[in-house]
């Protein structure tokens, strides 16, 4: 099952890339991708709250910056870390999509 999670570099956890529909999936692999997957689904809070550390850190490089290429690769670094959050937040509601279909 481990191979139908593909780890992220950029969101820094893996996840899943399904290669059947998930009817096509016996109820054990389901389970099992199911349970791998609230693994995987618990450690995103905390790789939101180190995004967060992260963005907090560049915004305090950013009020003290005065260089303007400088303040706009920071800005750009703030940018990319909010998205993976986003993208995070858009992973961890993932489950509640799954759990229906397992119990199908």
């Amino acid at each position: 099952m481990n191979s139908l999670f593909v780890y992220n570099e950029r969101l820094g956890i893996a996840i899943p890339e399904l290669t059947r529909e998930w009817a096509c999936y016996t109820e054990d692999e389901r389970a099992s991708i199911v349970g791998r997957w609230e693994i995987i689904r618990g450690t995103i809070p905390d790789q939101v709250i180190r995004f967060e550390r992260i963005i907090n850190e560049k915004q305090a490089m950013l009020f003290e910056e005065e260089d303007f290429e400088a303040s706009c690769t920071l800005n750009w670094d703030i940018a990319d870390l909010a998205s993976r959050i986003n993208d995070l937040h858009i992973w961890y509601r993932i489950n509640q999509e799954i759990e229906p279909r397992r119990h199908s």
